[in-house]
């Protein structure tokens, strides 16, 4: 059963210099015509209205670049298409600064409860050098804002590894963002993507990351600083107050189906992943004319998500749930992967009992390793 819905909102008053997601300077007249051709996607693949999802995520891009008009035609939309009032958890990515409290009284009264901002660094001159718009003071202008108007299931999303930073600096944004004392962060190093500035910089000579091992360094402290605030990391870069993880993100790591409308967006649905077109001109024809603007269709065999349960579900500390996984796929986690825990065992980087298989702290920076162990050579 498909339970929950991506919904991608492309536009950004800036496109920051690291970023690789499908995004266009915000145009009034070029989100208009991108809502229509939104509007008829999911009409044409929903069929009905106020279906029942378990999580709604709109993400970007940056939603909350849309003006108060579009804000409101984007919340109708979904709540014709989606019984908003049973979903668990209903989110919005928002970039501080343009989150107004109007727009957020807009996205209060049409059932969104939880808002996911990127904050990325607490110093303006490192924000600036980011291509941020925003600054330091927008964050707690909008964190007082969301409280006020009855919001508080806030996340924020930092990045370290970043050009010029050193441990110490990273120190500093982690205790302030901390003081907010909020029920969710999610933190991420600094990866250089093609096409973006960040990457033409790189190849130029002209931009270089801290070293691997200061990276490594900065993971330990932002784990540590969570753990001393009693705040649970339950994914690689996922920490939450209990109750507070995210469901929707939850949906990724446990391999469960979700829609995903929008340019660019991703879909899991029984049998295929389904990938949207991405420039605008070319979503927009396609989504009007024939509703299913798709790039491309890869088909998923009962090899390909076995393969994936396992490294989706090693990126959560709780890891890999050995009973759903045999009565999801009936068949035996040792019979398709007895060799590998064995030698994964040996190592010293995963730890598995009758219930779970999970990373060690010392199989954390060999992640990639281990997923890798997971690919399989035969059909199952």
């Amino acid at each position: 059963m498909v339970s929950s819905v991506y919904i991608h909102i492309p536009f950004c008053e800036k496109i920051c210099h690291y970023c690789d997601f499908t995004k266009f300077f915000y145009e009034e007249k070029m989100a208009d015509d991108y809502l229509i051709a939104l509007e008829n996607e999911i009409k044409t693949n929903i069929q009905e209205s106020k279906k029942k999802m378990k999580t709604i995520f709109v993400g970007g891009g940056t939603p909350t670049a849309l003006n108060n008009r579009q804000l409101t035609k984007l919340v109708k939309m979904i709540d014709f298409y989606f019984d908003v009032a049973s979903v668990e958890e209903y989110s919005f990515e928002a970039n501080p600064g343009d989150l107004t409290e109007d727009k957020i009284r807009i996205l209060k009264d049409h059932g969104v409860n939880r808002i996911s901002m990127g904050v990325q660094v607490f110093d303006d001159e490192m924000l600036e050098q980011l291509g941020r718009l925003h600054r330091v003071k927008d964050v707690y202008q909008n964190v007082n804002d969301l409280i006020k108007v009855g919001i508080d299931n806030i996340s924020i999303d930092l990045m370290y590894s970043l050009p010029n930073q050193t441990i110490e600096h990273f120190e500093k944004t982690l205790d302030e963002a901390l003081q907010f004392d909020l029920p969710h962060y999610s933190a991420y190093s600094l990866q250089i993507e093609p096409k973006t500035i960040f990457y033409q910089r790189y190849k130029k000579g002209t931009l270089t990351k801290p070293p691997e091992e200061i990276e490594a360094d900065m993971y330990e402290l932002l784990r540590r600083e969570m753990r001393n605030k009693e705040i649970e990391q339950y994914e690689i870069s996922n920490f939450a107050k209990p109750g507070f993880e995210s469901k929707h993100n939850l949906t990724y790591w446990n391999n469960d189906y979700y829609y995903g409308f929008g340019a660019g967006s991703h879909g899991y649905l029984p049998g295929e992943r389904i990938i949207n077109i991405r420039p605008f001109p070319t979503y927009v024809e396609a989504a009007n004319e024939t509703g299913k603007p798709v790039l491309h269709v890869e088909k998923i065999g009962k090899k390909e998500q076995i393969e994936e349960e396992m490294f989706l579900g090693l990126r959560k500390s709780e890891g890999v749930s050995i009973p759903k996984f045999e009565e999801k796929y009936q068949v035996s986690i040792e019979e398709v992967y007895g060799d590998e825990l064995a030698q994964l065992e040996a190592k010293g980087w995963i730890n598995r009992n009758t219930t779970f298989i999970k990373l060690t702290e010392e199989g954390k920076p060999f992640g990639n390793e281990v997923f890798q162990s997971f690919l399989l050579d035969r059909d199952i």
